[in-house]
């Protein structure tokens, strides 16, 4: 399979690095990984101080790319199936693709968040499957953290996705489980997307076929 995983950079704590790593090179033995890497805390500091400053939110998505950039060389760093170099676009992490098993990358474009751009990517490339390793176990009516009614779903049509994080706001750093644009394009896309708690174990058992956290379906 060909597999496109957004991993959230809240995730990718410095003590998990080599866990990721293990697990992305196991996989990729039998199948084609992309991994497009979150910004988490670095981003959001560096965004939050820039912001302070007077920055506009595109100088903010900036320093959130070159955040993600930096997660992407410390994966990287660990692997031993991919090249060391970050992509800074589809079309280059599609020809290094071409030689290589796993292609690491950060964001790519301003109002991009990294969930938006694994989904294009996955669009791009023709992906099989797309997973969205992130913070919590699924995708829920509302916020978890913040209403304890919030109710979990384990399946749920892109439609219903795309109403759901519509709600949602679009600042620089900004922190829900799946963002509009990327709701909008696994909708247009139809590819089937898993939106999981992002332990390194789950991302095997969701390879392997197990259904955890929120498998999205295309809308009919």
């Amino acid at each position: 399979m060909k597999l496109v995983i957004s991993l959230g950079g809240s995730m990718l704590r410095l003590d998990k690095i080599k866990d990721y790593a293990k697990v992305l090179d196991d996989i990729a033995r039998d199948h084609k990984v992309f991994v497009v890497v979150g910004g988490g805390r670095i981003a959001r500091e560096y965004i939050n101080t820039a912001r302070s400053l007077g920055a506009d939110e595109t100088f903010c998505d900036y320093i959130g790319i070159l955040a993600t950039r930096l997660n992407a060389m410390l994966l990287i760093s660990a692997l031993k199936s991919s090249p060391k170099v970050v992509p800074k676009d589809f079309i280059e992490a599609y020809e290094l693709s071409k030689a290589y098993d796993i292609i690491v990358m950060g964001g790519t474009f301003p109002g991009h968040t990294t969930d938006a751009t694994a989904a294009l990517l996955a669009e791009f490339v023709n992906a099989d499957m797309l997973l969205i390793a992130t913070s919590v176990d699924g995708v829920y009516s509302k916020d978890p953290k913040a209403y304890s009614d919030a109710i979990k779903f384990d399946r749920l049509p892109a439609s219903k996705l795309v109403e759901i994080v519509s709600k949602s706001t679009a600042k620089a750093g900004s922190s829900v489980v799946v963002d509009l644009l990327a709701a909008k394009i696994i909708e247009r896309s139809k590819i089937k997307t898993v939106v999981f708690f992002g332990e390194p174990e789950n991302i095997l058992r969701v390879v392997r076929g197990e259904e955890i956290g929120t498998v999205i379906e295309a809308s009919s």
